[in-house]
């Protein structure tokens, strides 16, 4: 089709035509259509001749039946790039598509209806767009106006645009290029393509070119026995329900849907189906939010009634109490109590945990510091000692309490300074045999005797404590297993680890161990005999033997071992300790027990004075 100004005559109709009411009976009906315009806006294009393209868009759709279940239409504008005016699901109205058209500002630049092409196929007939899906056969319609030749090729994505099922009509004004459109429109040409020779006429042939969309109202012309609605399409039609129905398998007739059965609703809690909807509950303890979908726990710590001392916290039977940390909830459920936390957490104290309010820190033995970290204390480093540790590998320990012996072994190896001319650290493990782990002479770093003693493997049977003894005194000591000679006065130190009693007789032997020279400490667990220990252990025996009723609790064990051994270190090869240093001390302890007591008879006279003065107050009353 090829329109001509031809006359005069022609521009009058054009006015008249255009300055008449358009009736309602001449709208398009047969919908629905899924339409968009892809207007050119490049540089070459007039503000006049745009002008013309909006009325062009404004005439054809007043003749269209739009609205959501009729006829969709979006409009798109194209240059060097594209530009999305309005989409298919954005405007049901005339009146809505008409002020948008109407606020399109132009891009004016290049001419690129390749990249338009492409943008309608892969985004503006698509449905996150508004377009119908395939299956319900509404017709997919793209009206290209252009008014110059393509600055990109639009052969290939026309084609897969047409083979998307997209119908495309080609509207040339002026210079348009005939070969480009042709190579856009689908066939038959005829009746896809149109030239337009200027943009005076493209107002009328509007009038004319929305013939083309319309045909027979099948919903019309026909009885279509729909329930609810008829929607027609090309040739035919087919029925529709209204929201909260679904169609029946008579494709006519329509059912209520449970709107909570397809799990859309939204409901955070329950959903309630009525007829054609749906409503949303809350379970016990919540309320509905204000989107009527969600659900809200119930405050109930904001009505100020809970008698908290520290903290309520709601749930949605009620409320309960919490204390801070560092605090216990007490049995009336609602005060609060300071919580020793030196028993309730692994404090990592090395040597002594101290519980305060809602806290706690650790200390260390006199005459060691506390390191950085706040939690371990300087090594025993001015002394070095001969150490032999003896633990007990009896069935009765178990393989998941043995682990628990080695770890305080290691611990209290931490506590020393592991070197050849420092202290030596040997290992005896027995049962109902003994076994020499490594000798004092084996491992010369604390982290090779800690990986060693991990290394160890259970020997479990019998308690043959009497035996281990015997063991410790006539090998672990001797020279042959690095025990440096007794000339050189380092203090030899042997510590025994038992969980119950010996199957043998331990006397003998922890009284030889003791006439030997060697410092003898006991550590007993669970089920071990306190008699026994007391035998093993050296004089004052009450600083030398430890009880712990569990092995997961021998921490403290570590703690009174590293207490005791400590200050009794050695100092080197060759140190002799000076007599005159224990006599002075002794003669200090003695001059301050004599002050103590001389004070004690002065505060005793004193006390005796103010009860006579008292009493002679209280007879002249």
């Amino acid at each position: 089709m090829k329109l001509l100004p031809v006359a005069p005559l022609l521009l009058l109709l054009l006015t008249t035509l255009e300055a008449r009411p358009k009736p309602a009976a001449l709208k398009c009906r047969t919908g629905p259509l899924d339409i968009v315009f892809v207007i050119d806006s490049s540089r070459s294009v007039r503000p006049f001749e745009f002008e013309t393209m909006r009325r062009f868009m404004i005439d054809i759709i007043g003749n269209l039946d739009v609205g959501p279940n009729a006829t969709r239409v979006g409009v798109i504008q194209y240059s060097s790039q594209v530009q999305n005016i309005f989409s298919l699901k954005t405007f049901f109205t005339r009146a809505e598509m008409e002020r948008a058209i109407n606020s399109i500002i132009p891009l004016a630049q290049g001419t690129m209806t390749g990249l338009a092409i492409q943008y309608v196929m892969n985004v503006a007939f698509t449905a996150q767009e508004g377009a119908r899906p395939p299956h319900k056969k509404i017709p997919r319609i793209a009206i290209i106006v252009t008014d110059g030749r393509p600055q990109d090729r639009v052969t290939e994505v026309a084609t897969q645009a047409r083979n998307a099922g997209i119908e495309i009509y080609a509207v040339g004004i002026q210079r348009a290029d005939m070969n480009s459109l042709r190579a856009m429109a689908s066939p038959p040409l005829e009746e896809h393509v149109f030239l337009v020779e200027s943009f005076e006429l493209i107002q009328q042939f509007g009038k004319q070119f929305q013939d083309k969309l319309c045909g027979v109202d099948m919903c019309v012309e026909q009885e279509h026995g729909c329930q609810h609605s008829c929607v027609s399409t090309p040739g035919s039609f087919y029925c529709e329900c209204n929201p909260g129905y679904r169609l029946n398998v008579d494709g006519k007739t329509c059912s209520p849907i449970d709107a909570c059965a397809d799990g859309r609703h939204g409901c955070q809690h329950h959903c309630v189906s009525t007829r054609g909807s749906y409503s949303c509950r809350c379970r016990p303890g919540y309320y509905l939010g204000q989107n009527k979908r969600s659900c809200i726990m119930i405050d109930y710590c904001s009505f100020g009634n809970h008698s908290c001392q520290h903290e309520c916290v709601s749930i949605p039977s009620g409320h309960y109490c919490r204390c801070r940390s560092g605090y216990t909830l007490q049995p009336d459920g609602r005060s609060c109590r300071a919580t020793d936390l030196c028993n309730g957490v692994d404090h990592g104290c090395e040597f002594k945990c101290v519980s305060t309010e809602g806290s706690y820190h650790c200390m260390c033995p006199e005459g060691q510091q506390l390191q950085a970290d706040g939690k371990t204390c300087s090594k025993c480093g001015a002394g070095h000692v001969d150490l032999v540790m003896v633990i007990d590998g009896s069935k009765s320990v178990r393989p998941q309490n043995f682990e628990l012996v080695k770890q305080f072994v290691n611990r209290i190896v931490d506590l020393l300074d592991v070197s050849p001319h420092g202290t030596r650290v040997g290992l005896v493990q027995y049962s109902s045999r003994v076994r020499t782990e490594f000798p004092l002479n084996k491992y010369h770093s604390a982290d090779e005797i800690k990986k060693a003693v991990m290394d160890v493997e259970y020997m479990e049977k019998g308690t043959m404590t009497g035996l281990a003894l015997k063991h410790m005194v006539e090998h672990s000591f001797s020279e042959l297993e690095g025990a440096r000679p007794l000339s050189h006065n380092i203090p030899r130190i042997g510590l025994v680890f038992t969980d119950g009693r010996s199957q043998d007789d331990i006397s003998e032997w922890a009284r030889r161990a003791k006439e030997s020279g060697i410092v003898m400490f006991a550590v007993g667990v669970g089920k071990a005999v306190e008699e026994e220990l007391r035998a093993i252990a050296s004089e004052p025996v009450e600083q030398h033997f430890s009880y712990s009723a569990d092995f997961t609790t021998m921490t403290h064990l570590v703690e009174n071992f590293s207490l005791n051994i400590c200050p009794e270190e050695g100092k080197g090869e060759t140190e002799i300790r000076s007599p005159c240093e224990c006599e002075a001390l002794v003669q200090f302890q003695t001059n301050t027990v004599a002050i103590l007591q001389s004070l004690t008879e002065k505060i005793a006279q004193m006390t005796a004075r103010l009860e006579d003065l008292e009493k002679q107050i209280a007879n002249k009353k």
